[in-house]
């Protein structure tokens, strides 16, 4: 009688091996969604510091102190530079979409407002501004940011862009220290 030699992996070693490994996985992919959200949620929140931090600077420097209207706007370099105050990924456009959330900025124009040393034109700046960041998906991400001239980034668990005055506290949300 001759026995067989025992070479490989029988079936039912691939079978436990892909049951641990199924187990492992069920375990790490919720921690690996937490942890994809809060990066997320960091980098909204490092966003509306960049807005803040760029609305400032704009004021100081080239509007007059005045703050920009738009996105593209706080983009558009002053006369004889190349660079604009917020980079492109966040002045490509009034509404962008950054690492899963929705950003959009916007400063009601005033009136009597001078040009800006990027010939925004007179009239086109604002007193003051507002911009927030709304996660693309809600299921997974219930966090929204929004910053003003006050220039304290706000949270909540809704949407803070239609109620976020462009200079005081909003009607809800906390701030983040």
């Amino acid at each position: 009688m001759k026995i067989r030699q025992a070479n490989g992996f029988a079936i039912i070693d691939l079978l436990f091996v892909c049951g641990i490994i199924g187990l492992l996985s069920g375990i790490a992919l919720p921690r690996l969604m937490v942890a994809r959200g809060a990066a997320q949620s960091a980098a909204a929140i490092a966003s509306m510091r960049v807005i803040g931090s760029s609305q400032v600077t704009f004021a100081i420097t080239c509007g007059n102190g005045f703050y920009a209207p738009s996105l593209t706007t706080l983009a558009k370099p002053p006369t004889g530079a190349t660079e604009g105050f917020v980079g492109i990924d966040l002045g490509s456009a009034d509404t962008v979409v950054k690492s899963a959330y929705t950003i959009q900025m916007a400063s009601t124009p005033f009136g009597g407002s001078p040009d800006t040393c990027n010939a925004l034109g007179p009239g086109a700046t604002g007193q003051a501004f507002k911009a927030a960041a709304d996660p693309l998906d809600v299921a997974t991400n219930t966090r929204y940011f929004a910053v003003n001239a006050g220039n304290a980034i706000w949270e909540d668990q809704a949407s803070l862009w239609g109620a976020m005055p462009e200079f005081g506290d909003p009607p809800s949300g906390f701030t983040l220290r």
